[in-house]
């Protein structure tokens, strides 16, 4: 399975396959038609205080990324939902409404699905 990072603020196009927003917030000013999100999984998002302290800031990302992960790994339950919803999918684009295309949740997320494998 291929998996690509998309910001919800860009257009959907016929390759992002399953589209899953992992922001445990709705992005300001999409629809949820303009979003064409298959599915929304607030539970595998980085908790409300994790999200708080790390605010995008460049300097806290490796320490963010630790933390997630641990949260993840706490969260069996929301990695199965998510596992039992893109099983057999050929692409699954995760959806994030970050600025920071590179150091968001979506992209820690990737990270980590790829060390499950």
């Amino acid at each position: 399975m291929k998996i690509l990072l998309k910001r919800a603020y860009d257009a959907p196009s016929p390759g992002d396959g399953m589209r899953v927003l992992v922001d445990r917030l709705w992005p300001r000013g999409v629809t949820k038609a303009e979003a064409r999100v298959d599915l929304w999984l607030k539970a595998i998002a980085p908790s409300n205080e994790l999200r708080k302290w790390y605010q995008h800031d460049p300097e806290k990302w490796p320490e963010f990324k630790k933390r997630y992960f641990a949260e993840l790994d706490a969260n069996a339950e929301a990695q199965r939902e998510l596992q039992a919803h893109i099983r057999g999918q050929k692409t699954v684009t995760l959806l994030f409404s970050a600025r920071d295309l590179e150091r968001n949740n979506a992209a820690a997320l990737k990270e980590y699905l790829g060390r499950k494998k």
